[in-house]
């Protein structure tokens, strides 16, 4: 899943991003309002780390901002202030969840997991599609108890697609949430169909994929 750290102290934020990236998300980091508004216009984040004291602003701007385009994104709230107003304050304008600082990095990592697991509709840890099986925190796939040996990307792509199931997913969405910020990528080149196709050798070895569509000069979709 793709994250957006919203921390204006360094330190922290990187300490945050190091972690994250080590249990598998994409992450990017802003240290201030301007910024992360500028990221979230211009990428599709899947959720928002956000600290609400940053120095151009209140991170209370930024979740009503984000809040009116982006009802999907997750939402936690990051921050020093531990008054009960300011938790209601930011739940009631829509943070998804409010961890107070200082916390325990892997409390945060199984707060966004459920966060995003709640926000995407599923109660398990586990994805399961025509017959497959994702662990979504093992990073597994089977099919009939048989394992399925996937690349980190190859997982990474099955799994979005199929959050996403009976959706049109670009080439330039999977690029973004697969491989992180889409300016430091070509998007035009085709390494996300090779990825793809050997994705789709591997599953058509278990059974016929003809729900895992190819939709020309524009992305794929998993159907269900």
């Amino acid at each position: 899943m793709n994250i957006l750290i919203v921390e204006d102290n360094k330190e922290l934020a990187v300490e945050v991003y190091d972690f994250l990236c080590n249990v598998g998300y994409v992450c990017k980091i802003a240290h201030n309002c301007a910024d992360a508004l500028e990221e979230i216009n211009s990428n599709d984040y899947d959720a928002m780390l956000l600290d609400l004291g940053l120095p151009d602003g209140d991170g209370f701007e930024v979740l009503q901002t984000v809040r009116k385009t982006k009802s999907k994104i997750a939402v936690i709230v990051l921050t020093a202030r531990g008054e009960l107003d300011d938790r209601i304050n930011g739940l009631h304008l829509g943070a998804d969840d409010y961890l107070t600082k200082p916390f325990a990095l892997t409390e945060l990592s199984a707060r966004l997991f459920a966060v995003i697991r709640r926000i995407h509709g599923f109660t398990l840890n586990s994805l399961s599609i025509h017959g497959f099986l994702l662990q979504l925190q093992d990073y597994k796939v089977s099919y009939d108890e048989i394992p399925i040996n996937l690349t980190k990307k190859e997982f990474d792509i099955f799994q979005y697609l199929v959050l996403n199931k009976n959706r049109v997913i670009t080439r330039l969405q999977l690029t973004e949430h697969i491989w992180g910020d889409i300016l430091e990528v070509n998007s035009d080149s085709n390494f996300i169909d090779v990825h793809v196709r050997n994705l789709r050798k591997k599953l058509d070895k278990h059974r016929a994929i003809d729900w895992f569509e190819t939709v020309r000069n524009v992305g794929y979709r998993i159907n269900e």
